[in-house]
């Protein structure tokens, strides 16, 4: 890999080196499992300092993009995932950032639809919906734990198919236009069971999501509600300034 570094700009080249690694990963240029080399040879080809180079591994370290482990020396373990704040599907937004998604179904089945979910698919408290849950995996490593809800009469999803697509495109492809939705995301920490079913341990930080999708016809066709592993996934603002 070749990397720039403008020594006259008054941003650090510990994080300029950072940045340029964090890039690779993120493009796939730099994949799990690679080998970065050691500090010293990267300071003599570069023509950095120790300190520096240390740094700069460090801080993607930090954020769980690297490991450094002992006789091996300093490896890529995964690129984090970015998704962009908008009525998008997690399989499409992977596979469009060439992180090679693949889906596990825990749950296919239908079962009486709970207060709040009932409240919000718009059904009366115990009717029947569709319940769902999913682990999603990039590099075969789990990202989320996806839990949704539809009514029956939508879809009847085929295990098979969830596990080769995602949810979102088989909506699509029963004819419906997904037009708007209402999220709200949030944190806490993750339990014992969900930390094992994320490979996580227990007490990590989790991002949680709720959320309902609505058709153009205004009705709402699937409830979620999910949890992403901090470590690997980030939501992504653009904040406008009112005029």
């Amino acid at each position: 890999m070749r990397f720039t570094l403008d020594r006259t700009s008054p941003v650090p080249l510990y994080h300029q080196l950072a940045r340029q690694l964090e890039e690779a990963i993120e493009q796939g240029a730099l994949a799990p499992g690679n080998l970065l080399g050691n500090e010293v040879g990267l300071s003599a080809r570069l023509g950095l300092s120790r300190p520096t180079v240390r740094q700069a591994i460090q801080s993607l370290v930090d954020k769980g993009l690297l490991v450094r482990r002992r006789g091996v020396g300093t490896q890529v373990v995964h690129s984090q995932v970015r998704r962009p704040l908008e009525l998008s599907s997690l399989y499409d937004d992977l596979e469009a950032a060439g992180q090679r998604p693949a889906t596990r179904v825990l749950r296919n089945e239908r079962v009486p639809a709970t207060a709040d979910v009932a409240a919000a698919l718009g059904v009366p408290e115990g009717a029947e919906v569709v319940a769902l849950e999913r682990l999603r995996l990039t590099h075969g490593t789990p990202v989320a734990f996806l839990r949704n809800h539809l009514p029956p009469d939508l879809l009847a999803p085929d295990t098979d198919r969830l596990e080769a697509t995602g949810l979102y495109r088989m909506l699509r492809a029963a004819g419906l236009t997904l037009h708007s939705a209402r999220q709200t995301v949030g944190a806490r920490a993750a339990t014992a069971e969900e930390a094992a079913r994320l490979d996580e341990h227990e007490g990590a930080a989790l991002l949680t999501m709720e959320r309902t999708a609505y058709a153009d016809t205004g009705r709402a066709v699937e409830h979620g509600s999910h949890l992403y592993r901090a470590s690997r996934y980030a939501f992504d603002f653009q904040l406008l300034v009112r005029p």
